[in-house]
Formats: C-alpha cells, sequence, structure tokens
C-alpha cells in the first residue's frame, strides 16, 4: 500500500501545481483502489499541491455503499456518515466527494480517480454553453486522451446527490457505450478524470485543459469548427491511434 501512496501524493502534487491552474487552496480531490475492498482518498481541508500521506483518508466501500442506499439522509447524517466509512478510524474526515470517488474507482478498468476545478474547463462549463461545447471533438489528441465520448452532468451541490446523479449518468453511459468514460463534466464545478492509472489521470486532465482553451480560443476567432462524428469515430478505432495511447500511458 505504501507505493499507492506515494503515486497517490505525486498524482495529487502535480494536479495542485498552481501554475497549472487545475485547482488551488483546497479545491479538488484524488483517490486509488486499494483492490481489497477499501480506497483512498484526499482528506476534507486538505491542499493538492502541499497533500502528504497525513492527508490522505482509507475508506471502505460497503459502508459509503450502506450510505448510499439510504432513501432519506440528513446533512448532519453525512457528516456523521463520512466519518463512519472510514476504514482507519485514525485517519481524518475524508473528502465530502468521497461518495462519488467509491462509484467512480469501481467502474470497469478504473482504479484512479481526479477531480479539479480546472479554470480553463470551469469557464466553458459555468457559461451559458455548458459542457455542450465538449459534446463534440475539435482535435485528434483529446479523443486519444479523453476518449470519444464525455459524460455531462447539470450542477448539483457536492456530495451524496451528485454522486448518485454521477451513478446514474455513469450506468446509461456504460450501457450505452460498452466502457466507462474518462471524463464527468459537472457544470458549474468542474471536471472528473477516471483511469487505470494515476498517469491516465494526470494526462487526461492536462489534454482536458488544452481542449477547453482550444475551444475559447476558437470563440474568440469567430467559432468553433469541429471534426465530422465520422471523421472522429475513425481517429478513436484506429490502430495508430491505439499505438500512441499505449506510449503516451507509458511514457
Amino acid at each position: 500500500m505504501s507505493d499507492i501512496i506515494q503515486e497517490l501524493i505525486r498524482l495529487s502534487n502535480e494536479l495542485g501545481r498552481e501554475e497549472r491552474q487545475l485547482a488551488i487552496l483546497g479545491e479538488g480531490n484524488t483517490s486509488a483502489d486499494l483492490g481489497d475492498g477499501t480506497f483512498l482518498v484526499k482528506a476534507s481541508g486538505t491542499s493538492l499541491g502541499t497533500l502528504s500521506p497525513s492527508g490522505l483518508s482509507r475508506v471502505s466501500h460497503e459502508k459509503v455503499d450502506e450510505i448510499l442506499a439510504r432513501e432519506s439522509v440528513s446533512e448532519q447524517e453525512i457528516e456523521e456518515g463520512l466519518v463512519d466509512c472510514l476504514a482507519d478510524a485514525t485517519h481524518k474526515k475524508p473528502s465530502v466527494e468521497t461518495f462519488l470517488h467509491s462509484i467512480c474507482l469501481r467502474q470497469p478498468g478504473v482504479r484512479w480517480v481526479g477531480h479539479t476545478h480546472t479554470t480553463s474547463v470551469l469557464s466553458i462549463l459555468a457559461s451559458k454553453h455548458g459542457a455542450e461545447l465538449f459534446k463534440r471533438h475539435v482535435c485528434p489528441d483529446a479523443i486519444v486522451v479523453c476518449g470519444l465520448h464525455v459524460l455531462s452532468v447539470p450542477y448539483i451541490n457536492p456530495g451524496l446527490e451528485l454522486a448518485r446523479a454521477v451513478k446514474r449518468g455513469l450506468d446509461e453511459h456504460l450501457a450505452r457505450h460498452g466502457k466507462p468514460p474518462k471524463v464527468i463534466l459537472m457544470e458549474n464545478h468542474g471536471p472528473v478524470a477516471l483511469g487505470a492509472t494515476s498517469k491516465d489521470v494526470l494526462n487526461i486532465m492536462l489534454m482536458l485543459d488544452k481542449w477547453a482553451r482550444v475551444l475559447i480560443g476558437a470563440m474568440a476567432c469567430g467559432g468553433i469548427r469541429y471534426l465530422s462524428d465520422e471523421d472522429a469515430v475513425t481517429i478513436d478505432s484506429r490502430l495508430d491511434e491505439a499505438y500512441r495511447r499505449k506510449m503516451i500511458d507509458a511514457q
């Protein structure tokens, strides 16, 4: 587990680098599945950029499910529930997004999750366009790294209800596309990256930032010229692009 702890710290610190404008202060959170029914998630009130092992909480998926299964949960019960979810009682209270992380980490092939409040992405998600601008593609590399289809969720206050909405969206996405998304876009809130590795999560977040900045630049230059849906599907399925995915992940 020590290797995963150190890797999660590295991922968190990379996402929290101030010059990247992905997250500042206490924004965002990260998690990694431990494969034994528990996972590590950033503790409440800690900062990605300065996160250390003491800022991680070990949480039980089963205990998260017990709270998710309740029909009505008060704010106080959620606060108490976050502590009750701990698999190690000596750890700090986990992030309010713990429920979301638990759901995402149990998607097929997903072991690492990162959530940020990326300035460029949030500039679009908080606009009248919402997530719609990300429903089509403008450049091949975004398809290669971020996937062909993103999942969007309207604004819901962070916590239990948001996690439930994300679960519904993930279930629908999996049924429609046969695999989970690499990107979840929560309007007026920020993106979530789902990866098989910590490098996946970082790559997705960095490429998503570029994608957003390209969209903003294109709008400033007169409007967005999207790739055709046919071209986007072709890029997603090309053998050379599949090879590039492996090479990018390995770097």
